[in-house]
């Protein structure tokens, strides 16, 4: 039985994360990066593809818990009949080597705990070799080693010994906590060529609490929101931090793969990568936050991944800004609730999507305006995309969605066109460049006027998602946000109430439900080429609310906001999609895209308006 994923913690050490469970289990880590091969991997399988429990010997979930005021340091609470014991777990930020700790502390009475690690290196597969000295064990398969240090000797059972098959090939530690006695386990990932006992082993783990705690706090205490929502504005800007690899400033859309987005479906991805959608959304929320370096971190990332050809523009990149990034499946692994195939990797970067032109173009203008330092080279860059952009932007294409099915004239796409050429305008504005002015302000003008012309559905009152088609999109949402038109103009009034068409529970869906897994009049295939139902998309629920302030509902925008608020799991955690029917979180978590979301929401709501915009005073960024 699979672990609902609301029921997971996030810890991280900015270059990987693990996945804590309500159970004591951890049951995702990839070493010694996010994008690498899992070794522990149970959440998308069974135990015996990896997990590290450490829980009182008749397990079952902890009473409460929670993370340490303004940290990624994790405390969960077990209360019996015997006694209550506390469990801390936390990854110190990385200096050398990735490392767990979990601390056992007995509050009262007497508990009976175990700690068993059961590794399987190579995505939840390889059974490593085993060998125990004095209280170290270290697991060894490949290019891995996993060393485990603990406060008291630990047993390694493997199938030599004829141990119970339950426990077989695990690392196991069994001990009673007494009130006021404290126990510290400490696990190390290190390259197996290496035969030396890792640095991290020697660090008292008291010391690594306090300076994991320090280095949370004195993050966490830039944060400039000093808002209604404070506190869920910080856990999700600690988690957009714990989602960075701290080493080229990439930030992951999730720390996990093949979460579905439909149980038993196969909308399975692996979203352990860096997308260029979630590009300017993300400097605006860490601008506007207070985290400048942060933000330097990620446009610098971004224009290393992206240079070459823009011909050659990905959707998506590693986070080392690596572009091979090819899909695989994992048949050994049954998946989350036998939702397969799991995918390791992923083809999206193969595909055309008009909309990361726009995208790239807008954070460089937004980070001009905000003073960063730009690379030399920028306005080169910025000449070249929009000459290709020129050339291509009357082509279908995947859109913001990365739709798997037959490419088309999104309107999103074409809104992000024409924000690419004003963007390009107005860093010329700002740079005293103006050679290619002309050409891309008739281009502009020339996209501004389709769109309002092919993308308009006259009888919804509306615009839709693709050309031709009458089904509504929550991308639309977006365009005054953008300036392609402002928030009072009657278009996208009417668009912003046609949305109630995408409500599922009170939250919104990408697109409209008769899109999912049914065939249409285009072509005979689902938008996504996919089949099955999804749930509400927590991104776009948080950018209606946004839209219904921006127009002046700002009571009914609080109340959109605030159901958010009401699905996070109980530390604070949202991931990519919500089931309204099941009242259950669906898709990769947490996800960066809802927390970014919900950041910008949060400033949105703080700032809105009382009453409707009813000029041009409340126009967007045209």
């Amino acid at each position: 039985m699979s672990t609902p994923i609301e029921d997971y913690a996030l810890i991280s050490d900015l270059e990987t994360a693990a996945m804590v469970g309500r159970n004591g289990s951890i049951d995702w880590l990839c070493l010694p990066r996010f994008d690498s091969p899992a070794c522990l991997a149970a959440l998308l399988g069974t135990e015996d593809n990896g997990f590290w429990r450490v829980s009182p010997v008749a397990r079952g979930p902890c009473t409460r818990r929670a993370y340490r005021p303004d940290t990624l340091v994790l405390e969960s609470r077990w209360d019996s009949v015997t006694g209550s014991v506390r469990v801390t777990d936390f990854m110190p930020p990385r200096a050398q080597l990735p490392c767990i700790v979990r601390v056992v502390e007995g509050l009262s009475g007497s508990v009976t705990m175990r700690s068993e690690l059961r590794l399987r290196f190579h995505q939840g597969r390889v059974v490593p070799w085993i060998r125990v000295t004095d209280r170290c064990t270290v697991a060894i398969a490949g290019p891995d080693a996993v060393w485990l240090n603990a406060d008291a000797p630990v047993r390694a059972l493997d199938s030599q010994d004829g141990a119970d098959p339950a426990v077989r090939d695990s690392t196991v530690l069994d001990f009673t906590v007494p009130a006021g006695r404290r126990l510290a386990l400490t696990l190390v990932w290190s390259p197996s060529h290496l035969p030396e006992l890792p640095a991290p082993l020697c660090v008292p783990a008291e010391t690594a609490l306090k300076q994991t705690g320090d280095f949370w706090r004195r993050w966490a205490g830039q944060c400039r929101y000093e808002g209604p929502w404070r506190d869920a504005v910080v856990r999700s800007l600690i988690t957009l931090k714990a989602l960075t690899y701290a080493p080229t400033g990439g930030i992951v859309a999730a720390p996990t793969t093949s979460l579905p987005g439909c149980i038993g479906g196969e909308r399975n991805w692996d979203h352990r990568f860096c997308w260029l959608r979630d590009s300017t959304l993300t400097l605006s929320c860490l601008l506007r936050s207070g985290y400048r370096d942060e933000a330097t971190a990620w446009l610098d990332w971004l224009v290393r991944a992206i240079a070459g050809d823009p011909a050659d523009l990905q959707t998506v990149y590693g986070v080392g800004g690596q572009r091979l990034l090819p899909e695989t499946e994992a048949p050994w692994l049954t998946g989350y609730e036998g939702s397969r195939p799991v995918r390791f990797g992923n083809s999206a970067v193969s595909q055309f999507q008009l909309d990361v032109y726009g995208e790239v173009l807008d954070t460089l203008h937004l980070s001009l305006r905000a003073g960063i330092r730009m690379p030399a080279h920028v306005w080169s860059l910025v000449e070249a995309m929009m000459g290709h952009l020129h050339r291509h932007w009357r082509e279908p294409d995947q859109g913001l969605w990365q739709v798997r099915g037959p490419q088309r004239q999104f309107v999103h796409s074409k809104v992000m066109a024409w924000v690419a050429a004003d963007r390009a305008l107005r860093m010329g504005v700002l740079l005293g460049r103006n050679g290619s002015s002309g050409e891309w302000r008739a281009m502009r003008d020339e996209v501004h006027r389709q769109v309002c012309r092919e993308g308009w559905d006259v009888e919804q009152r509306s615009f839709v998602q693709s050309y031709g088609s009458s089904a509504l999109d929550a991308a639309a949402l977006l365009i005054p946000r953008l300036g392609f038109l402002p928030a009072w103009d009657e278009r996208v009034r009417g668009t912003v109430r046609a949305m109630r068409e995408l409500d599922h529970g009170g939250f919104v869906r990408r697109y409209a439900p008769d899109n999912q897994g049914a065939h249409n009049s285009q072509g005979g295939h689902s938008v996504d080429g996919m089949h099955g139902t999804e749930g509400a998309f927590v991104a776009c629920s948080l950018w209606y609310a946004d839209a219904l302030a921006a127009t002046g509902h700002v009571e009914r925008a609080r109340k959109a906001f605030e159901r958010v608020l009401a699905i996070r799991n109980d530390v604070g955690l949202l991931s990519e999609q919500w089931d309204p029917d099941a009242g259950r979180q669906l898709g990769n978590a947490p996800q960066a895209f809802s927390h970014i979301a919900l950041v910008e929401t949060a400033f949105a709501l703080s700032s809105a308006p009382s009453r409707s915009p009813r000029g041009p005073q409340a126009s967007g960024r045209r």
